[in-house]
C-alpha cells in the first residue's frame, strides 16, 4: 500500500511540474507536440546546424516535435505547411501522426529490414544532419539500460558514417552515467568537433544531455 501512495505522490508531482512547465505552455501556444522541440531548437540556434535545402533524417522522431521543428526551419517562411525546401524522413518504432511532406517509416532502428527501408527511401541522397532523440524503455536496471542507451547510438554514429556528408552533423540523445564516457570517446573517435549539450529546456532533474559530432574523420564503407 505504501508503495502505491508513494507512487500516487510521484505521478501527481510530475504531472504537477508537467502542466506549469513553461516549455509546455509555449508548445501548445506555438502548436508543437510536444516540449522536446525547444531542445532541438536551442542546439540548432547555438550550433547552426540544420538548413534549407538540406536532408535531415529524425530518428526516434514520434510523437513529432523535431520533425516539426525541422519543417518549420527548412520553410522559406518558418509555417507549418506549405512549401518545403529540404527533405526530412522520420523513423519511430512508434506510430507518429503525418506531418506536411515529413516521410515517415515505422519500425525498429535496430533491424537490418527496417535499416534498408530508411535507405531505400533516401534513394542515394547523401545526408546533411541526423538527428536522434531514440531511447529505449528503461527498465531500471542501469548497467542494462547502460548497454542499450549505449547500442542505439553506436548504431546512429553507424548510419552518419555511411550516410552524413563529410561536414554534416549528427546530434544523440543520451544520459550521464554509465556509458557516456564510452560514447564521448566514441564521438571523438568519429567526429572532427565534439560538442555536449544540456538545453535549457531539459529539465533540471533529468539526467540527459545531447552530444553533437561535427565533421567526419573517417567514412564508414563497409557495405555502403
Amino acid at each position: 500500500m505504501k508503495a502505491k501512495t508513494k507512487s500516487k505522490k510521484v505521478n501527481k508531482s510530475w504531472l504537477n511540474d508537467h502542466v506549469n512547465d513553461p516549455y509546455v505552455k509555449l508548445a501548445q501556444k506555438e502548436g508543437f507536440r510536444a516540449r522536446a522541440a525547444y531542445k532541438l531548437k536551442e542546439i540548432d540556434e547555438q550550433l547552426g546546424l540544420v538548413k534549407p535545402g538540406h536532408v535531415v533524417v529524425d530518428l526516434g522522431c514520434a510523437p513529432g516535435a523535431w520533425s516539426q521543428y525541422l519543417r518549420r526551419r527548412m520553410s522559406p517562411d518558418g509555417a507549418a505547411s506549405g512549401t518545403l525546401n529540404g527533405t526530412i524522413i522520420g523513423l519511430d518504432i512508434l506510430h507518429m501522426e503525418p506531418i506536411e511532406d515529413v516521410t515517415f517509416l515505422q519500425g525498429d532502428f535496430r533491424e537490418a529490414e527496417v535499416l534498408a527501408q530508411l535507405e531505400t527511401a533516401l534513394n542515394g541522397r547523401i545526408v546533411d544532419v541526423v538527428v536522434s532523440d531514440m531511447a529505449p524503455n528503461l527498465s531500471g536496471i542501469e548497467s542494462s539500460d547502460a548497454m542499450r542507451i549505449v547500442h542505439l547510438v553506436e548504431l546512429a554514429v553507424e548510419f552518419a558514417q555511411k550516410h552524413v556528408k563529410d561536414d554534416g552533423a549528427l546530434v544523440v540523445k543520451l544520459f550521464h552515467g554509465s556509458g557516456y564516457s564510452q560514447l564521448t570517446q566514441l564521438f571523438k573517435d568519429t567526429f572532427k568537433v565534439v560538442k555536449p549539450f544540456k538545453p535549457k529546456s531539459s529539465r533540471d532533474k533529468s539526467s540527459e544531455t545531447f552530444l553533437i559530432g561535427m565533421g567526419l574523420k573517417h567514412r564508414n564503407l563497409v557495405n555502403p
